[in-house]
């Protein structure tokens, strides 16, 4: 399985049946099923190599893609050779930074040197040198990881689902009828089926936490700028990189990794403490606000509502202080929708006919309405940003947290924008006609807005089966509190959920 690419039919049926068990016959040992942590400590006492786990993890990778289809290229030779050099490391008990010999995914935004970085899209020439690594991936290579492929995006990350002309629908290890979230979706669902158990995505307006929330892991969204970014996103500042992994102590390590400084992004903050450093500090005395929908803006299924409740009530338990309150955020979806829009123009501003053509449909209505408006109105919506970031800058003065829902839904059948199909009415944005991902993702936008960490934390299943995400919210630099929290509602039980049925859990 040497430098697979992964294309599939978008026509595709749905009505996929999921295995009953997660039982996997390939990987007898259940490696697979080991978080980046235990995988360090087996090689630091010499139970498995980093050989045996990549063998592992390509053994699931091929297993679970022709069913989720989370992946676009795996390339398993220079897998296993940096596993190889890996294993020579820590029998000479040298190991190489933090993450020597563990499997990690790369979102297909991402520059990887080595093969080409086609982001979902049918306008992008693979042919060329493809010799730079993103400042992520560079951090993940200097910490001796292993990379074992590129996972699926919507086209240039454009969407909170993740399918494209490109590369098709990729599903949900829970359910394959239904969508995986986006853009990260092939990032979580990789981390949620066993394939790696560490994976960076891109989160630019939920696009680490829809997917996590859906797949039944852990997403960081970190301050903006904690995580150096190079090429510069098309949609600016609302865009993040973050980390994904199935335990919160796991979300700290890989994000600590990447948040290496680079040169290439003028925006990076200056280091901070490692969040490993202080997961143990728990929540006690911790003030914390409870918003279960915004003020009642927000209509949120019952077993949502319900699930995040008791997640609440164990922060409770464990010490913090809880207050059922609202922050002052009126919708800022059309501030939003002029930003996102406006970027998604500027991406596309050289295309010719011929390549916009190519383009996903609804991507090229977006563009359409991105192209209608005029300067004044984009520096409006930098002004509406600013004030909801004083807002909720005012808010945190009085509480060191906020938790919400991630998604007011479960996951809905994949192929589609939304959970009422591909069109209708709703937040449809400046003529464009059309329902937008942005009107199911209201918990998850306003916080790409203001820059803000937020982590989604698995609490719970809906009665199908379905995973469910809770949402937990610091002022700008608090990623350390948003972590506190996620690793305790972990080592209390309250986001243990079952496995997928296809993967490990």
């Amino acid at each position: 399985m040497t430098d697979h690419a992964f294309p599939t039919d978008p026509s595709a049926p749905t009505d996929v049946t999921t295995p009953a068990t997660p039982a996997d016959p390939a990987d007898p040992a259940g490696l697979t099923r080991l978080t980046a942590r235990q995988l360090l400590a087996g090689y630091r006492r010499g139970d498995f190599s980093p050989v045996d786990v990549t063998r592992a993890v390509l053994d699931r990778i091929a297993a679970v893609q022709p069913l989720v289809n989370a992946f676009v290229r795996v390339d398993s030779e220079a897998a296993l050779a940096q596993a190889e050099a890996s294993a020579g490391r820590w029998r000479a008990n040298e190991p190489q930074g933090l993450l020597d010999g563990v499997p990690v995914s790369v979102k297909d935004i991402f520059l990887q040197r080595g093969g080409p970085t086609l982001r979902g899209s049918r306008t992008v020439r693979a042919a060329g040198a493809w010799d730079v690594d993103a400042p992520a991936v560079a951090r993940l290579r200097e910490h001796g990881a292993v990379l074992v492929g590129k996972t699926t995006t919507p086209e240039f990350g454009w969407k909170g689902v993740t399918d494209s002309p490109l590369n098709g629908v990729t599903r949900n290890p829970y359910d394959l009828s239904r969508t995986s979230g986006g853009s990260s979706g092939g990032s979580a669902a990789a981390v949620a089926a066993g394939a790696a158990p560490l994976s960076i995505g891109t989160d630019g307006g939920g696009s680490v936490r829809i997917p996590a929330s859906f797949c039944g892991i852990f997403g960081l969204k970190p301050t903006y700028g904690r995580v150096p970014l190079y090429p510069s996103s098309p949609f600016g500042t609302l865009a993040h990189a973050g980390a994904m992994a199935r335990d919160a102590a796991d979300t700290a390590l890989l994000t600590d990794v990447i948040s290496g400084a680079d040169w290439r992004d003028w925006s990076q903050l200056a280091p901070a403490p490692a969040l490993t450093g202080s997961l143990a500090e728990g929540v006690k005395g911790l003030r914390i606000a409870y918003s279960p929908s915004f003020g009642g803006q927000v209509a949120v299924q019952p077993a949502v509502a319900s699930a995040v409740r008791r997640a609440v009530g164990r922060l409770a338990e464990l010490g913090a202080y809880i207050e059922e309150a609202d922050p002052d955020i009126s919708d800022p979806v059309e501030a939003f929708h002029t930003l996102w829009f406006g970027g998604a123009a500027r991406l596309t501003q050289s295309f010719n006919k011929e390549q916009r053509e190519l383009l996903d449909p609804g991507l090229r209505e977006i563009v359409a309405a991105g192209e209608r408006y005029s300067a004044l109105e984009y520096l409006a919506a930098v002004d509406a940003r600013m004030e909801l970031g004083r807002r909720l800058g005012r808010f945190h003065e009085s509480y060191d947290l906020l938790v919400t829902p991630t998604l007011p839904v479960t996951a809905f059948a994949a192929g589609v924008e939304t959970p009422g199909g591909a069109g209708g009415r709703g937040a449809g944005g400046r003529g464009t006609g059309q329902r937008r991902w942005t009107s199911w993702t209201p918990f998850t936008y306003p916080f790409n807005l203001t820059q803000q960490p937020a982590v989604s934390v698995p609490c719970g299943v809906d009665g199908d089966g379905l995973p469910i995400g809770v949402q937990i919210v610091a002022a700008r630099h608090g990623d350390a509190l948003v972590m506190r929290a996620a690793h305790a509602l972990y080592e209390a039980g309250a986001a243990h959920i079952p496995a997928p049925g296809v993967g490990v859990g």
